[in-house]
């Protein structure tokens, strides 16, 4: 629950609080929360401050760096990915959590460009691939840089335990779904089912990580997110791209689409609930252009199927307290804490 100042205001308006309590009690939950990411200037200017500095030294190193040689590439990636460290380090001491764990982040990004630097020094990395590649070419041979990259992360993730740093370790298990592909098969390049597949399984297993964490960890502080985010992309992504010439299999998307929306709904999880929504209206799309074409009654009854989904909204947030106690009472008590906490 998000509490406003207004809201205290109106408390107090109405007696329920004294002027003195109402201010003490916003000091109270403005400390508490001054580390949660909100959409304020200072927290998005760290995000995109942070989000520039990661894509200057990831997307955008060009051929011009392949002049400094393997070791000079490692020189700078280390002397780079130390005054990350390093600041990082103050900013924390400051009480700068959010700030901190960007640059972190931004440390453990630039592990994959010491690492490729490090092949080439020593005549390790076959063929005449460079890294600026590394972010767009699916190619198993980016293997030890990714993870390297994991073990990196998850150090400084055991160490100062800020949750962005699980950005390049979700996104370094995303590029690992779709570079296993043609390793896994024996072949020199990525083949477009097979691709397809591992995303859907690797997806599936990052979201089962992303659940294992949400579990242990209470969402106090947010470590599973971008696991999350990217899980779900690679599973959802892979699924949505399958093809299936029956009906049967398409009737089978939607119902894992609705089971995206169900989870997400009961998890707090938006990435998850909008992935089942796209993946919902892609099928009542298929329906209306492919298996209902010329219908004229195909519109009216799905307006009714709608009326018939708002109905049974009303009919759950009426009964919705004895409902979410019954279906707690079914669960295990980890994930009964967890949804107990998601409610307060």
């Amino acid at each position: 629950m998000h509490v406003k100042r207004s809201q205290l205001q109106q408390a107090v308006e109405q007696g329920l609080l004294e002027s003195q309590q109402a201010d003490a009690l916003w000091r109270f939950l403005s400390v508490q929360n001054q580390h949660v990411p909100r959409f304020q200037a200072s927290h998005v200017l760290y995000y995109l401050g942070g989000l520039i500095a990661l894509a200057a030294m990831s997307l955008f190193i060009t051929l011009g760096w392949e002049r400094f040689g393997g070791w000079g590439l490692t020189g700078i990636a280390l002397a780079y990915g130390s005054g990350s460290l390093w600041l990082g380090r103050v900013l924390l001491r400051r009480q700068l959590a959010l700030p901190a764990g960007i640059l972190l982040a931004l440390a453990v990004s630039l592990t994959p460009l010491a690492v490729y630097g490090a092949q080439h020094a020593l005549g390790w990395w076959a063929g005449d691939t460079p890294y600026r590649d590394y972010h767009r070419l699916i190619d198993w041979r980016w293997m030890l840089m990714e993870l390297a990259t994991l073990a990196s992360g998850v150090v400084l993730l055991w160490r100062y335990r800020l949750p962005f740093i699980m950005l390049p370790v979700a996104v370094t298990l995303w590029y690992m779904s779709m570079d296993l592909a043609p390793y896994l098969a024996g072949l020199d390049y990525a083949d477009w089912t097979l691709s397809r597949l591992v995303s859907v399984y690797f997806g599936l297993l990052m979201l089962g990580l992303a659940f294992w964490v949400d579990v242990r960890s209470g969402r106090q502080p947010d470590y599973a997110f971008w696991l999350y985010l990217f899980g779900g992309l690679a599973f959802w992504g892979g699924l949505s791209l399958l093809d299936s010439d029956s009906e049967l299999g398409k009737f089978g998307y939607l119902c894992v689409n609705l089971l995206l929306i169900a989870c997400g709904t009961a998890l707090a999880r938006r990435v998850l609930a909008v992935l089942g929504g796209l993946g919902v209206a892609a099928y009542l799309g298929h329906l209306a252009y492919s298996v209902f074409r010329d219908s004229l009654l195909f519109p009216l009854a799905l307006s009714l199927l709608g009326l018939a989904v708002v109905g049974l909204g009303v009919w759950w947030q009426r009964r919705e307290a004895v409902l979410r106690q019954r279906l707690h009472a079914l669960l295990p008590r980890p994930l009964r804490q967890l949804l107990a906490g998601l409610a307060d």
